[in-house]
């Protein structure tokens, strides 16, 4: 049996490039190769989108959840690849059979449980299946596709 990884905030920031206030992950545990992986995101009332979505009855936008997944696998993909400090770019390119069932607000804990679907070490297309759930019930599921690309030296 092989030991999960795990990346903590430092070394989310030297897998992707994203930073507040889109940088949508505390830490990815539970890392499985390339194979699978949770990120948890602590959802607080600090974040901006919480200003106009909604006043008064703040609600986490569908869209960032489902980066708030995607972002979790380019982390899970990037540790285990060793792509620490390679200014890894990471773009969509299809987000398909999105579900959102239960609202996000602050104070939840969104845990993202990642599985890839295809993609392999040095491929740029990789193909990925997610649920996000907040105490174990189901806010949102989505597959989708992302081009993972390294800037040329």
């Amino acid at each position: 049996m092989t030991e999960l990884k795990s990346a903590d905030i430092h070394l989310i920031q030297r897998l992707i490039p994203h930073r507040y206030p889109f940088l949508l992950v505390d830490k990815v545990v539970d890392i499985d190769g390339y194979q699978s992986a949770k990120g948890i995101k602590n959802v607080t009332m600090n974040e901006p989108h919480f200003q106009g979505h909604f006043p008064g009855n703040p609600i986490m936008p569908g869209v960032t959840i489902i980066e708030a997944m995607a972002q979790t696998a380019a982390i899970m993909v990037g540790t285990e690849l060793g792509l620490e400090d390679k200014n890894m770019q990471v773009y969509f390119m299809a987000i398909d059979k999105c579900k959102f069932r239960r609202m996000v607000v602050p104070g939840d804990v969104l845990e993202m449980k990642l599985q890839t679907t295809r993609g392999k070490p040095g491929g740029k297309v990789w193909k990925f299946s997610g649920v996000a759930e907040v105490e174990g019930e189901m806010a949102a599921e989505a597959e989708f596709t992302a081009m993972m690309e390294m800037p040329k030296a």
